[in-house]
């Protein structure tokens, strides 16, 4: 019991001990703590109060050094302000100087102006005084001399006109050998180097084609009981057949170059077979009349590939290629277009124009030709038709409608279409002209020169290439003759549509004549 009473005892008194132990502990743990927070607030204060010092010594360093630059802007300010205001003053004293200056001119000016409204109001009254001594010097000559004054300037311009008819005729011969050394050596040029680079053989196309045959006896066969065949093949062809005694060969007549090339394929091709019936002939024709429209096109893009030109619509390539079935007095179209488009091609190449242009504007000249046997018009209305149709380029179009001088020409292409079209044309071997033609050429040639006053006789000669005016020696001298060759030469040029060039020669010739008895 007093053992279990001391434990109790013993075990409060530890508990008091242990707990005022910890008090006391607690305590200076507790005054530890405070004065090293202590410690740390006086510390942060110096800290502050450092750091405020560092501050306020970085603040006024600033504040002196944008004081320091503020006064230097305002020193810079003032002095530019000054500068200005200098320089305005002394642009206002210039000005001023300047509308003193103005001031005097015009006064200057108006000063002379003054004196010289008085000289001319003096001047005009001395020209009245000097017209009015003129006129009457002139009427106190016409007393003296009895002569009018229209009288003597009718006088004297005959006189002058007849003094200056050799001046002028030996100058206008002067300027023509001029113009032509230049022009000749220039157009020799061109045209020696365009033709020396081209040249072409020209196939002659008729109006009927030959076809061998095997033996007389096909003939029968092409006719047919009771001449069916032929009926057939005249009917669907468009042509006309010729079977006649010539031995081994019937002929085939049409206008329409592109009807004859497919009936006479068709007719060779029934010929081939053997097979000559109605039936045959229509589904041959067929047959032949695709293959033609396919060759048409591949004749039309070998043209284009050969004279470099591209883009162009496929219909306008389908003419093209049928202006291979088409003749001109017997010159091939298709021929002719592309000979044309070379030597405008070449021509434009010296001249510094546009080479594919040109090409394509010499190919197209003629493509009315094409359908000019299925459209009214002529071929140029409706090649200048086409190429608006396919929207070609306007000097395509001018060059189509001024070739034959339909129109005038508005470009240096459109010129040397022409050009190169007459050149192709008139080139011997060309074209075969008719007979018709050529007399009434002559014809023409010699009526236009023995229309002029004091020709005695004109002859046409080497083919209407020149004519030979004998004129009468005392009607006509030697000035006139010039003159005459020019009006000729005018009115060949106005009247008359021919290829190449014609040559003028006036001839005059005194003879004297004596007789001995």
């Amino acid at each position: 019991m007093d053992f279990n009473l001391m434990s109790i005892l013993t075990l409060v008194i530890g508990f008091f001990v242990g707990f005022g132990v910890i008090l006391i502990i607690n305590a200076i743990k507790n005054n530890q703590n405070e004065n090293k927070a202590n410690k740390i607030i006086e510390d942060a204060k110096k800290e502050a109060d450092k750091h405020k010092r560092d501050s306020l010594m970085e603040l006024k360093e600033e504040s002196y050094r944008l004081k320091q630059e503020t006064d230097k802007e305002i020193k810079e300010k003032k002095a530019e302000l000054k500068e200005n205001e200098n320089r305005l003053l002394q642009r206002e004293a210039s000005l001023d100087k300047r509308e003193e200056m103005l001031q005097k001119r015009d006064n200057n000016l108006e000063e002379k102006e003054n004196i010289l409204l008085a000289k001319q109001k003096e001047i005009q009254e001395k020209e009245l005084k000097m017209d009015e001594l003129l006129k009457q010097e002139l009427e106190e000559l016409e007393k003296i001399a009895k002569f009018s004054k229209e009288k003597a300037h009718d006088l004297i311009m005959k006189r002058v006109e007849a003094d200056m008819a050799t001046e002028i005729v030996e100058y206008i011969q002067e300027e023509e050998r001029k113009a032509k050394v230049e022009a000749h050596e220039k157009a020799k040029q061109i045209i020696v180097t365009s033709m020396e680079r081209y040249a072409e053989d020209v196939a002659s196309e008729q109006t009927v084609s030959t076809i061998d045959l095997p033996n007389d006896e096909m003939k029968g066969r092409l006719i047919g009981r009771e001449g069916r065949n032929i009926r057939t093949i005249e009917s669907i062809t468009g042509v006309d057949l010729i079977i006649d005694d010539t031995p081994e060969a019937i002929v085939i007549s049409s206008f329409d170059p592109l009807r004859r090339e497919i009936a006479k394929v068709t007719i060779e091709t029934l010929i081939k077979d053997g097979r000559i019936h109605p039936a045959r002939i229509e589904e041959v024709y067929d047959k032949v009349s695709k293959d033609i429209n396919t060759k048409i096109m591949e004749i039309g893009n070998e043209a284009l590939y050969d004279l470099g030109i591209v883009k162009m619509d496929p219909e306008l390539i389908n003419l093209v290629g049928k202006l291979k079935y088409r003749s001109s007095y017997g010159q091939n179209a298709l021929k002719h277009s592309m000979e044309v488009a070379h030597l405008t091609g070449l021509m434009a190449q010296e001249l510094g124009e546009n080479v594919a242009l040109a090409k394509r504007a010499g190919l197209l000249h003629d493509i009315g030709k094409s359908i000019d046997f299925e459209i009214e018009g002529s071929h140029v209305e409706i090649g200048a038709d086409l190429a608006r149709k396919y929207h070609e380029d306007e000097v395509v179009i001018n060059a189509i409608e001024s070739h034959h001088g339909d129109k005038d020409a508005t470009s240096v292409i459109s010129v040397l279409v022409e050009i190169a079209d007459t050149l192709s044309a008139a080139r011997p071997g060309a074209r075969n002209d008719t007979m018709d033609n050529y007399m009434k050429r002559l014809s023409q040639l010699e009526e236009i020169g023995n229309s002029f006053e004091g020709v005695e006789k004109t002859f046409a000669v080497q083919a209407g290439r020149e004519i030979r005016v004998i004129v009468k020696p005392d009607e006509v001298d030697d000035a006139k003759s010039y003159k005459m060759a020019r009006d000729i030469k005018e009115r060949i040029e106005s009247e008359m549509q021919y290829p190449g060039t014609i040559k003028i020669n006036v001839i005059r010739e005194t003879r004297a004549i004596e007789e001995a008895r």
